[in-house]
């Protein structure tokens, strides 16, 4: 499949404007459907645009538009799509630019749709499920097992072959120690959670001495930069292996980007309402249901502008 073309990544960046800060209306949300169903490419186009929409939900309006600007500016130029990894430091906002181009992805061995979440046998007896909207390629020689993360998450069950287990992601790579882990890809980084077993983590290339090696229970991050522990906000990682989202003491907005994941489109909630807490297992297969609940629970009004446009808000 060819690259992107930037004039249809341009129109999803304005549309992303046009949903994540202005004001809904009728026409505009005609306008964004038609658009949206003219092709196939333009579906493709605005599911990859829209994932860069939860590293804005906390900033502030006038600093997302800017971002999402500055981000459509840089994919014309490089005619490929670009996620931005944004967070608020002690000295204010600092600015991460984290290349993307989608193609390995589309192009994998293995992969999901939005919403989809799928287990694959290796021929090595391995196992390893992917999540939503994920992609892996797979290299295996007489010397070792490789597999490649393209994108979203993977949970890791190595089996009993004893060439070395490793895994390649875009922050760096991972050996598995006869064990089972999870991997996903996030705007600072990589998660890497260890279930069983234990797993090395290297900075670039896998001949590297390792930086750390985890256990079962740990949690990290880490990109080129180095290592840290993952910060908990009340997701149980693993949940999403048995088709759940499980919460506990979850903030609001923290919840929606998380189930966000599993729909396509835009599914944001008011800045009033964003600290509010949710507890819960919830199933991923109707999203929709989960919203009702959770709305039922926290006394909020969800309104759908489209299937594609949904805000959750104070009820009135």
């Amino acid at each position: 499949m060819p690259n992107a073309d930037p004039r249809l990544v341009d129109q999803a960046i304005q549309w992303m404007i046009t949903l994540r800060f202005n004001v809904a209306d009728d026409a505009s949300t005609a306008a964004f459907e038609r658009w949206l169903h003219t092709s196939a490419e333009h579906q493709q186009v605005w599911q990859r645009v829209a994932t860069m929409n939860d590293d804005f939900n906390h900033l502030p309006a006038q600093v997302g538009r800017h971002a999402l600007r500055g981000a459509r500016q840089r994919i014309s130029r490089r005619e490929g799509l670009k996620l931005l990894g944004l967070f608020a430091g002690a000295a204010g906002l600092t600015w991460l630019g984290r290349d993307y181009t989608p193609l390995p992805a589309l192009m994998a061995e293995h992969r999901t749709a939005t919403g989809e979440r799928r287990w694959v046998a290796l021929n090595d007896g391995s196992r390893i499920q992917l999540n939503s909207a994920s992609a892996i390629d797979t290299a295996f020689t007489p010397e070792r097992r490789l597999v490649q993360l393209r994108q979203g998450e993977i949970l890791v069950d190595t089996g009993f072959d004893k060439r070395p287990f490793w895994v390649q992601t875009r922050d760096g790579h991972l050996r598995a120690l006869g064990t089972r882990f999870l991997v996903r890809e996030e705007a600072q980084g990589t998660l890497l959670a260890v279930q069983q077993g234990a797993v090395a983590v290297f900075a670039d290339g896998d001949e590297a001495d390792a930086r750390q090696v985890l256990n079962p229970g740990k949690h990290v991050v880490f990109n080129r930069n180095g290592i840290r522990p993952a910060v908990a906000n009340g997701l149980d990682p693993w949940a999403w292996s048995d088709g759940v989202i499980s919460a506990h003491n979850m903030r609001l907005d923290d919840f929606l980007a998380e189930l966000g994941r599993y729909r396509n489109g835009l599914l944001r909630c008011s800045e009033a309402v964003a600290g509010l807490r949710v507890s819960g297992t919830y199933q991923l297969e109707d999203t929709d249901q989960v919203l009702g609940l959770v709305a039922q629970s926290l006394k909020l009004d969800v309104t759908y502008r489209s299937r594609y446009w949904v805000t959750v808000s104070p009820r009135v």
